[in-house]
């Protein structure tokens, strides 16, 4: 392989056009040579001299292709994961990696057979405020943490056309927020020994989940991540304290709206929050401060797993790690199905 990586992306909707293209395009060691889907005008329109390909078949059968990235609807993210490893491309999945564990534990199985790297686009660990939150404990300034609690709330009361809102295996705000929720957790915790949820579908018409509250046993500690569609005024996003302080963070990290409005990584200023949403530390001695946010980082994930399969480098999200947040998943479905907690064999 030369030391430009060429990428194939499958899908051109809202995580392939606002988030895996510009950062793909932002990396100099990959280039974004394909892209399949039916939307042919918009991709010309953005992306000059990148080819469609009308299915995600021909796109994978490319052989100028090193890396597939499959940005396509949940279901499909198996199905043609498996036709990319087989055919011997890397392959980075959108998350959530798969619908359930055993379908992760095969495509795992298969990347180690071909030998080819296998990752799932967890974004979220390179939010400003997860960073900053992450870097609080791994500082030691909370102490020993004792309770962790996390939201991703919004305010959307009418059901949007497409398949998120539709009654359909991985859709849902659990499959969505929920897998960016847990993979924060797990980055900082672990897997957790057991998982009790509470999952509803609140809003008028609503065919699937849209909100959700997870609590996470690690014996003493416990860990909350919950999400909801009808918070017109969001509390705080983390909440975290231990014998040593508490942190609390609103806002949310602007990335995304910012990759929306066309800004892109390189620019003076990328990934800093703004800082009146910079976090609050409160010591156990009451001691007060404002800790300024670490700036957001979305294309960090690009650029390591351009240094892991040209130099070698671990990935940046193993594909283990997200088959675990979707073991969390399917506990927490099967504990509101039947309504207990579940255990999980580490």
């Amino acid at each position: 392989m030369s030391q430009r990586i060429f990428v194939g992306l499958v899908g051109y909707g809202l995580a392939g056009a606002v988030f895996h293209a510009p950062l793909i395009r932002s990396i100099p060691r990959l280039r974004l040579a394909a892209i399949a889907t039916r939307r042919e005008g918009q991709v010309m329109a953005d992306h000059s001299g990148v080819a469609v390909h009308p299915t995600p078949e021909v796109l994978i059968a490319e052989p100028g292709i090193d890396l597939v990235v499959i940005a396509s609807p949940n279901e499909t993210h198996f199905p043609l994961a498996r036709a990319a490893l087989e055919a011997g491309k890397h392959v980075v999945v959108d998350k959530p990696f798969t619908i359930t564990s055993a379908e992760a534990g095969e495509l795992i199985a298969l990347a180690a057979r071909r030998g080819r790297l296998l990752s799932v686009f967890q974004n979220r660990r390179w939010d400003a405020d997860f960073r900053t939150v992450r870097s609080c404990i791994e500082q030691g300034l909370l102490g020993e943490v004792a309770s962790y609690e996390a939201h991703f709330d919004r305010f959307r009361p009418a059901i949007k056309q497409g398949w998120r809102e539709q009654e359909a295996p991985g859709s849902g705000i659990l499959y969505d927020l929920g897998a960016h929720l847990i993979d924060q957790a797990l980055v900082l915790f672990g897997l957790p020994r057991a998982v009790t949820a509470d999952l509803q579908a609140q809003r008028s018409g609503a065919r699937t989940v849209d909100y959700f509250h997870l609590t996470l046993d690690y014996g003493r500690r416990r860990v909350i991540v919950r999400s909801s569609t009808l918070v017109p005024e969001p509390g705080p996003r983390f909440a975290v304290h231990g014998d040593g302080g508490s942190f609390l963070k609103y806002g949310i990290d602007g990335q995304e709206d910012a990759l929306k409005a066309g800004t892109r990584p390189g620019v003076p200023e990328w990934g800093r929050e703004d800082p009146r949403w910079f976090g609050t530390l409160v010591t156990a001695s009451g001691e007060r401060r404002t800790i300024e946010s670490l700036p957001g980082a979305y294309e960090a994930y690009y650029e390591a797993i351009a240094a892991a399969i040209l130099d070698g480098a671990p990935p940046p999200v193993r594909a283990e790690e997200a088959r675990d947040v979707i073991r969390v998943i399917e506990a927490a479905m099967k504990s509101a199905a039947e309504r207990r907690t579940i255990s999980l064999d580490a």
